[in-house]
């Protein structure tokens, strides 16, 4: 079996075969990825697992411009990545008045106070407050957006990183706790 390794390989040599090779033996694993991270996502969420992977797939081997990929690990780390920015550039967009300016449907047996707005503002404050801590640690800053945006848990992280599950369980503590902080001072009120 071909390894995806060798396939990155092959794709930043110019191969123009080798990115249909490699979408199957990353897409299930990418689909869990994605599927994990929406199913925490408000209900009403229109963006599916698929659409999130297909998006991020193009994102990182649709463009002309050739990517070194450096393997495995960095492949899943920029797909977590750019699936980090489809759902920030989405929270944006449903904040812009063209979108709804914030408005949502009501369902009127299940209204609750404005949890949708709510969770769009508070991704935007994790946004910033997530590129102040990758300015300070970008392993700590890569390991959120493994857990957070990819629906990693430890050991997939860890592995993702090559660093040790405790290694990785102490860096995501700290990393919750920094960020909780910084949210606060970002969005000036508490996460």
């Amino acid at each position: 079996m071909v390894d995806v390794t060798q396939i990155l390989a092959a794709i930043e040599q110019g191969d123009p075969h080798a990115p249909e090779q490699l979408l199957p033996l990353v897409y299930d694993e990418l689909r869990q990825l994605a599927a994990e991270k929406l199913a925490h996502e408000q209900p009403g969420q229109t963006l599916q697992a698929t659409a999130l992977v297909h998006e991020a797939y193009l994102r990182l081997l649709g463009g002309k411009q050739t990517q070194d990929w450096g393997g495995r690990r960095h492949f899943f780390a920029a797909a977590a990545e750019a699936m980090r920015r489809i759902l920030i550039d989405r929270a944006r967009h449903k904040q812009t008045r063209k979108a709804g300016g914030g408005r949502r449907r009501l369902d009127l047996d299940d209204i609750e106070p404005a949890l949708e707005e709510e969770n769009g503002d508070r991704l935007l404050a994790l946004d910033e407050a997530l590129r102040q801590l990758e300015a300070e640690d970008p392993r700590k800053a890569e390991l959120v957006k493994l857990r957070f945006f990819a629906g990693l848990t430890s050991e997939q992280a860890a592995a993702a990183l090559g660093v040790s599950t405790s290694t990785a369980e102490k860096d995501w503590a700290y990393a919750r706790s920094w960020l909780r902080v910084a949210i606060e001072r970002v969005s000036g009120h508490r996460p």
